[in-house]
């Protein structure tokens, strides 16, 4: 498998490991950029089209785990995460939380390479290579990158679960999506309460439609779940 500059965001406080999995992405033909702490990844991650993020735990602004659950808020990029940690019930949880993959330290570049080369085939089998970003329903914009929801040309502040649930709908649109298959996506586990959906639902309706009553995106289908219009 050959690799043509796809991106990697190193997400590591320890500047010479960070030099050596840049060497490992650059023999590789992987081009890569780096950041130090939780911030300034979460920052770099809106600015530029990454294709997979290697990410350290232990950052010193904040755990990396809150760090997954914040892309996974709005991104599916691949996460590969690379860390000392190393019960079963910390691989167990990163999973949980969103991340594709579990590398302890001390790694080798063989190993790490063989990683990278899994996420990669997946997203080439997934037609995944480069990411859509934004999304278009009639006077809706949603923009995965800069993390922006417009309406009708003007922004649209959404709640962070509000933007998750928006995201869902506008990347199926014109499906119907169930609402045990919402409240995994969005809640984690089927077995999440469905009035907390209801009145999210309700919420996103007052702010994106005119006439709640009668909708125009977003449309109950009686005892399945819910609809976006279509494109």
């Amino acid at each position: 498998m050959e690799f043509h500059g796809e991106l990697v965001l190193i997400v590591e406080d320890d500047p010479q490991i960070r030099n050596f999995i840049l060497y490992i992405l650059k023999q590789e033909g992987l081009n890569g950029i780096t950041a130090g702490n939780a911030g300034d990844a979460l920052k770099k991650l809106v600015a530029h089209p990454v294709d997979l993020v290697l990410l350290d735990l232990g950052l010193p602004d904040r755990d990396g785990m809150e760090v997954i659950g914040r892309v996974r808020e709005w991104s599916e990029v691949p996460i590969l995460v690379v860390s000392a940690r190393d019960q079963d019930r910390e691989k167990a949880a990163a999973l949980d939380a969103g991340a594709d993959d579990y590398l302890t330290k001390p790694f080798s570049a063989t190993e790490l390479t063989a990683r990278i080369r899994v996420a990669f085939r997946h997203l080439y089998r997934e037609g995944m290579v480069r990411m859509k970003s934004s999304y278009q329903v009639g006077s809706l914009v949603l923009d995965l990158e800069k993390r922006q929801f417009s309406l009708d040309g003007e922004s649209l502040h959404l709640t962070p679960m509000e933007f998750r649930l928006m995201s869902l709908f506008m990347k199926n649109a014109g499906k119907v999506l169930t609402s045990t298959y919402i409240l995994k996506e969005i809640w984690g586990s089927a077995d999440s309460d469905t009035q907390a959906l209801r009145a999210l639902m309700a919420a996103l309706r007052r702010k994106i439609e005119k006439n709640p009553a009668n909708p125009r995106y977003l449309f109950t289908e009686v005892g399945v779940g819910y609809r976006m219009a279509d494109e």
